[in-house]
């Protein structure tokens, strides 16, 4: 038997183009001899589709748009389709997470998903019932078994401690199936890939039958798909894997487990390069956006942020802005203009002393008697701030901010000032992985980044001889307590224990909580780790602990 595997990357919402792209997958398939074709979880509506959900219009329109596809694909091979399903109930949330049978022209029934996560970025309780049905499905003379998701993330042979009580693969044994399929849109963090296939591997193994695994691509608002689709044998070893970040048509032998690898395995920084540069481009094209701008400062984070872009995009797409104020470096600008010649995007000049002055001259009044302190420091981030925004809405531009993780975490940042913006590339990236994969890319890329920028002190440069490091520990100290902290919910005491300054942990944690009001007014932001400050970061604003 030949099962197709259609990766896709919906656009959320957009029914007919979703609609349309899986059309297309199916139709390359059937050339190709598929008996099945197999798409991802939710690819109708794109995932994640959030509140859409609670749309009754949106909904009646996607059962309507699934049931035209089906009649247009009637000459074709059966399609397991992600989509939703009305329970029918009367009892509970209205819908279920579904997998779609299209056969013979029509939707011939619903294969429903069991499990519905709701930690980090999922919340799918919030609109689905749970399945507890049949979920076999007989094609082509063979029998196999329809999961979705997370219906294949609590094997008690694989993890150590399941979330759930129910396993809907071990209700699947003694039923006589020949295969588990799974249609999923499990969003990326770096390593997940890895531990991931190692699962399947598992899964194929203990159940002694292949697991197919089909997996969205691609970018949607603050969540990556890294696609990857993927077979696994009886023996436990990934024989098939489609392309990586991209979509994909990966035909799948399933008797003798024969197929191949259109993507070789991704070193740590090679994933976040590619998922950083996809989310990027898929951001900008799906907001209706074409080009973006950001603010060059010759520092490290606003370098990266611009190869990013120029990748992702074209450097025709891409202008860099250099506003400095009486306190930058010459070398700073310099390494700017380095930085955006290397690269091959275009540059603007701003300088904004004499903007400056005039808040000076405005407020001075009002500020008689005080020292100057960070009110002056933060008025140059505004005015940067402003500066790029006005360039944002005339040339109608997306604002790249360029602040990462480990100052967004502590506040080293301003709002309304280097906050300003339409999309934070990465603010999800700590500053070591900053450095890391900025290396990696001039390793790659025959050195896009000026040494210079990659050996100076990190600094804002908003007053004289500034360093970030007369603010906060040390990047590599930093970065160590705040994975502890943010990405594995560890306590002050615990960290301490762990062997770091007790003192400078209580400092971290501080900055970490009072910065929230920041977060919660940032720009979206591309998510690389297990835990990043979006959708799955859920903290209180007026909270007081320790």
């Amino acid at each position: 038997m030949r099962i197709a595997m259609v990766q896709c990357n919906p656009v959320v919402g957009d029914l007919a183009g979703n609609a349309a792209r899986v059309e297309a997958g199916v139709r390359r398939a059937a050339s190709l001899g598929a008996d099945l074709c197999l798409s991802t979880e939710m690819v109708l509506t794109g995932y994640p589709p959030r509140d859409l959900l609670l749309l009754d219009d949106f909904v009646r329109e996607a059962g309507e748009t699934a049931a035209d596809l089906a009649a247009r694909l009637a000459d074709c091979p059966p399609v397991l389709l992600g989509s939703v399903a009305p329970t029918g109930s009367g009892r509970g949330k209205p819908l279920h997470n579904a997998a779609l049978l299209l056969r013979g022209g029509r939707v011939e029934r619903a294969y429903c998903k069991t499990l519905l996560p709701t930690y980090d970025v999922f919340d799918e309780a919030r609109y689905f019932e749970p399945f507890c049905g049949d979920r076999i499905l007989e094609v082509a003379g063979h029998r196999l078994a329809v999961t979705i998701c997370e219906d294949i993330w609590n094997d008690a042979g694989f993890w150590e401690h399941p979330l759930y009580e129910r396993d809907p693969l071990q209700e699947l044994r003694g039923q006589g199936v020949e295969a588990i399929l799974n249609l999923s849109a499990s969003p990326f963090t770096q390593g997940k890939i890895r531990v991931r296939e190692q699962m399947l591997a598992s899964i194929a193994k203990s159940h002694g039958v292949p697991i197919l695994y089909a997996n969205q691509a691609g970018g949607n608002d603050d969540l990556l798909f890294d696609g990857r689709s993927c077979a696994a044998a009886p023996d436990g070893k990934i024989f098939a894997r489609a392309k990586a970040f991209a979509e994909d048509v990966l035909i799948v032998e399933l008797d003798g487990c024969e197929s191949e690898l259109h993507e070789p395995d991704l070193s740590p920084l090679e994933e976040v390069y590619r998922g950083l540069v996809t989310g990027l481009a898929d951001y900008t094209h799906k907001t209706c956006f074409e080009k973006v701008l950001l603010g060059l400062s010759g520092g490290i984070d606003s370098a990266l942020t611009a190869v990013l872009a120029a990748h992702a995009l074209g450097r025709e797409n891409v202008l860099g802005v250099c506003m400095p104020s009486p306190w930058s470096s010459k070398g700073s600008v310099a390494d700017s203009l380095e930085l955006a010649k290397r690269l091959g995007i275009a540059t603007v000049t701003l300088p904004i002393e004499g903007v400056m002055r005039a808040f000076d001259e405005t407020l001075a009044p009002v500020f008689a008697g005080r020292e100057p302190d960070v009110t002056e420091e933060n008025l140059q981030a505004r005015i940067r701030g402003n500066l790029l925004m006005a360039l944002s809405n005339k040339f109608r531009s997306l604002l790249l901010t360029t602040g990462n993780k480990s100052e967004l975490s502590v506040g080293y940042c301003t709002i309304y000032g280097d906050m300003s913006g339409g999309l934070a590339v990465i603010s999800d990236v700590p500053k070591t992985m900053v450095y890391a994969l900025s290396r990696w890319i001039n390793e790659r890329f025959d050195a896009p980044i000026p040494e210079a920028i990659l050996t100076k002190a990190p600094s804002a440069e908003l007053r004289p001889d500034q360093t970030d490091q007369d603010s906060l520990p040390p990047y590599d100290v930093l970065d160590a307590i705040l994975r502890l902290h943010v990405e594995e919910g560890r306590g002050a005491a615990e960290i301490a224990a762990r062997g770091f300054d007790a003192d400078v942990v209580a400092q971290v944690m501080r900055l970490v909580q009072r910065a929230e009001f920041k977060r919660r007014q940032a720009p979206p932001g591309l998510k690389v780790t297990q835990r990043a400050f979006g959708t799955g970061w859920r903290m209180p604003l007026a909270c007081r602990m320790g």
